[in-house]
């Protein structure tokens, strides 16, 4: 296991060094501190988290091979980096980051000492780290940075506006993201007005039962 860690850090510092246009290159990083945060920080099939925003909502694709990445213009990778088991596998992606094309890092983790977020920002420093605390009981390791020291962090568990806060960063450069987000936020209007008609329409009852 200690060779596999490792090979990941050989891997990381490797694609660091290596010259790749920025069109290939992960724009985000999604890290967790283990596999047990993964139905918070991705989503689930019934709790739409950062891969569905990323994915359906906004046409971003998962890159897995850095030599063979998507057609897709805008991408992202995921990795479980423990800051307690594995210092080392936390500071070597934090340090690369910026050199493998990252942008903004997205950094969940769980329980009382939910470390990571806080860490990543810390030695990524100056590149933007949003953090996801991935239960109630994280919230406050999460958050509490010293001055000087800057997270932006969502609500617990809240790894779907942690992904939409990713891309209003890449947007800055990018405005078919700004683009991409507007139309995002136009869709969540219409639904409103489209159930707001309905429910005023049919009367309580009648929308009631048609949503049962």
């Amino acid at each position: 296991m200690a060779d596999e860690v490792s090979a990941i850090i050989n891997a990381l510092h490797e694609e660091a060094s290596t010259e790749r246009p920025p069109e290939s290159t992960p724009d985000i990083g999604i890290i967790m501190g283990s596999d047990s945060d993964l139905d918070v920080m991705m989503g689930t099939d019934d709790d739409s988290g950062a891969y569905h925003a990323l994915v359906e909502k906004l046409g971003f694709a998962e890159v897995t091979d850095y030599d063979n990445p998507p057609a897709e213009r805008f991408t992202f990778e995921t990795y479980v980096v423990s800051a307690h088991r594995t210092p080392d596998l936390m500071t070597a992606y934090a340090e690369t980051a910026a050199d493998r094309g990252i942008e903004v890092i997205i950094a969940g983790a769980g329980g009382k000492s939910a470390d990571l977020p806080n860490m990543t920002a810390s030695i990524a420093y100056p590149l933007p780290v949003i953090g996801v605390p991935v239960q109630e009981k994280s919230v406050d390791s999460v958050i509490g940075m010293p001055t000087g020291a800057p997270i932006t962090a969502v609500d617990a568990g809240k790894s779907f506006n942690a992904a939409l806060s990713a891309v209003q960063v890449l947007s800055r450069k990018h405005p078919e993201l700004r683009d991409r987000l507007i139309a995002y936020h136009d869709q969540l209007r219409s639904d409103v007005g489209e159930t707001s008609q309905a429910l005023h329409q049919l009367g309580t009852p009648t929308f009631r039962n048609q949503r049962q």
